[in-house]
């Protein structure tokens, strides 16, 4: 598809696509082969194009694979008019995907004070970045409990994300750590589903805590990262704040942070 000669942009890495796994009409996912200079830390995102143009369009998409993994792993929405992705869901193995050298964002152990349990808060492919988390063992070594919140529209929405936390609980490096402190919380907003609901009202009702045996959310033992829609992310940024948290960054550590970095 997008393997026509090319001169790649300075600081810019062109890498293959190793494989790739549609879910439903809007959802896929897709993995690249990782430059041997290329370092990141778990959570973070890069921006990522397709050698299709004489200027290529970049979008920032979070690495859904882990900081120690050979391959890099994204998970995208699929936009049928979108700059990018309307030509981003048609990859096939062995295209040339494009991408900058920079990764960057705030969704990081480091930006989070230490606390007793973690707060993982996503819809749709929010996911992503928490998927790169949860598979990380430094996450288990400074929380004793991770959530991991996602919300969705359709319960056919929420395949990726069993399917990842499936597979983190049986893998060799975190597998026994997150078969005891990993918890899964998914939910949906129009199907009928067991738990039916935005998170935000979820949280104010206190159902979510009933559901999972734990207390409400307080700065004193709980952390929190947001990753979703702007108004995902608005709503729960101002809940955690009534609850007394404060957000953080990388340059001043505090007890939620919130990614603002979006696909098309």
């Amino acid at each position: 598809m997008n393997n026509t000669v090319f001169e790649i942009p300075a600081g810019v890495f062109a890498e293959n696509v190793k494989s790739v796994q549609h879910y439903t009409d809007r959802l896929f996912k897709f993995r690249i082969s990782r430059p041997n200079s290329f370092r990141f830390r778990s959570g973070e995102f890069v921006m990522i194009g397709l050698p299709n143009a004489e200027k290529p369009i970049f979008r920032a998409y979070s690495i859904a694979s882990p900081a120690w993994d050979e391959e890099l792993e994204f998970y995208s929405i699929k936009v049928e008019d979108g700059p990018l992705t309307q030509h981003l869901q048609n990859i096939k193995i062995n295209d040339t995907i494009l991408m900058r050298r920079k990764p960057t964002g705030t969704l990081v152990n480091d930006a989070l004070l230490p606390g007793k349990r973690l707060y993982l808060f996503s819809t749709g492919t929010g996911i992503a970045p928490f998927a790169s988390l949860i598979r990380d063992p430094e996450t288990y070594d400074k929380f004793e409990k991770i959530i991991l919140c996602h919300t969705c529209r359709n319960v056919v929405d929420l395949q990726y994300g069993k399917e990842l936390v499936d597979s983190v609980k049986i893998d060799p490096l975190v597998g026994e750590l997150a078969q005891k402190n990993l918890v899964h919380y998914k939910s949906v907003t129009r199907d009928e589903f067991a738990i039916k609901g935005r998170i935000t009202d979820l949280m104010t009702s206190g159902k979510i805590f009933s559901d999972l045996g734990m207390p409400r959310i307080s700065a004193a033992e709980d952390r929190g990262m947001i990753c979703g829609s702007m108004e995902m992310l608005r709503d729960t940024k101002k809940l955690l704040e009534e609850f007394g948290l404060e957000e953080g960054a990388n340059n001043n550590p505090a007890t939620f942070v919130v990614e603002r970095a979006f696909v098309d």
